[in-house]
């Protein structure tokens, strides 16, 4: 009997705010691989380690939590006024699935660095020291992100002073600007219901007064206490309890009708990425998952995600952008959370900690905008070389 050799690829493992990925440009995948379907969905699987019946992916790259079950393939970009183009996959680690419908906001840090150092940005465009803008085409949802990446002596920075909760040692800052976050196409705003606030009714569950919006990643927002919740939650709170967690899918679900990325309920279980649910309530005390004690007086509010069907341990950073999005605009069950009014950003308490966000929203013709939300992350490069994949196409 033949066996197949595994095939080598060029990859790097880089950290991208409190997210883990592999990372590939375009033209190094097998050839089979370097468009869209059921080959590349294979290859990644395989490189992650999933689908695995035993939820650790042991035989991948994953690490089994939705933060580091992720790839990334960029290529110079064709679009005028961009450097790179920049896909995401999201693998599941128990099915055979990659979830293409969203971004992920913590990975984006690391694209622009990746960029850089692999000869996607024209060398002209980076200072020698300083800060290279990188214009990326965020492939996926369409739409533009604007990273600014540290330079020193002609290499990209990764180390530095700059801390980030969820992330336990510090490194350099890279700035992020996702520009025009909303998914308003076909003249939709970025409330797809039209409303600030509605009721969702989920039968066999519950009524919640939700905020439900597209910016940065399709969001519903509930508040802490109608679920039971006091907005304080770590993983461990909610992770373990199955009923919990099938009641915070049932309402994702029925949320995501409403919203209307998908027609029916059913449609859910291949749309694990997005939208997310989230929780959000009034400052409190709590000790953050590192022992850190989070002062009331520290943040604005309090919010929680669910990220692939677990609680996250610290913040998505596209559901960071919908986060500061909403913060901003009065009446959002976010934004009242946070005291209510006007206001440019937002600081929220997480799992991990404290993280601040900024957003630019508006009222045009009766409907938000938002221009551009801000925050800041770091990335560094974990390991680069080759991965070995068991792959025959």
């Amino acid at each position: 009997m033949g066996f197949t050799p595994q095939i080598k690829i060029p990859a790097t493992y880089m950290r991208g705010g409190t997210s883990k990925g592999v990372f590939f440009v375009l033209e190094d995948l097998p050839e089979v691989a370097r468009v869209p379907g059921p080959a590349r969905d294979r290859l990644l699987l395989r490189v992650i380690g999933s689908p695995d019946p035993y939820g650790k992916q042991t035989d991948g790259m994953g690490a089994a939590t939705s933060s580091t079950s992720k790839t990334v393939i960029l290529s110079r970009s064709t679009r005028p006024d961009h450097d790179v183009d920049y896909l995401f996959g999201q693998v599941s680690i128990d099915k055979p699935f990659v979830d293409w419908s969203g971004n992920c906001g913590n990975l984006s840090a690391a694209v622009g660095p990746f960029a850089i150092r692999n000869g996607l940005v024209d060398p002209a465009r980076i200072p020698r020291d300083g800060t290279a803008i990188v214009r990326i085409w965020q492939a996926n949802i369409g739409k533009t992100i604007v990273s600014h990446v540290p330079m020193t002596n002609g290499e990209v920075q990764e180390t530095g002073d700059f801390e980030l909760d969820g992330v336990t040692f510090p490194a350099a800052e890279v700035q992020l600007e996702f520009m025009d976050p909303a998914d308003d196409s076909d003249g939709g705003s970025m409330f797809p219901t039209g409303n600030l606030v509605d009721t969702l009714e989920v039968p066999g569950v519950g009524t919640f007064q939700a905020t439900m919006i597209n910016s940065g990643i399709p969001t519903i927002f509930l508040n802490a206490d109608a679920l039971g919740f006091t907005g304080t939650e770590l993983q461990d709170d909610i992770n373990g309890d199955a009923a919990l967690l099938a009641k915070l899918e049932t309402i994702r679900a029925h949320g995501a009708v409403r919203m209307g990325l998908i027609k029916s309920v059913e449609e859910a279980a291949g749309r694990q990425h997005t939208p997310k649910v989230a929780w959000v309530a009034p400052p409190k005390d709590y000790v953050a998952s590192s022992g850190k004690a989070i002062g009331a007086g520290d943040v604005d509010l309090l919010v929680r995600a669910m990220s692939m069907g677990k609680l996250h341990h610290a913040m998505m950073g596209t559901a960071s952008v919908a986060i500061a999005t909403a913060g901003c605009v009065p009446g959002t069950l976010v934004n009242l959370a946070a005291g209510g009014g006007e206001r440019e950003a937002v600081r929220f308490g997480h799992p991990s900690g404290t993280l601040r966000v900024g957003s630019k929203a508006q009222q045009v013709n009766g409907q938000w905008t938002v221009t551009k939300a801000i925050m800041s992350r770091s990335a560094r490069v974990l390991m680069e070389g080759r991965v070995h994949v068991p792959f025959a196409g």
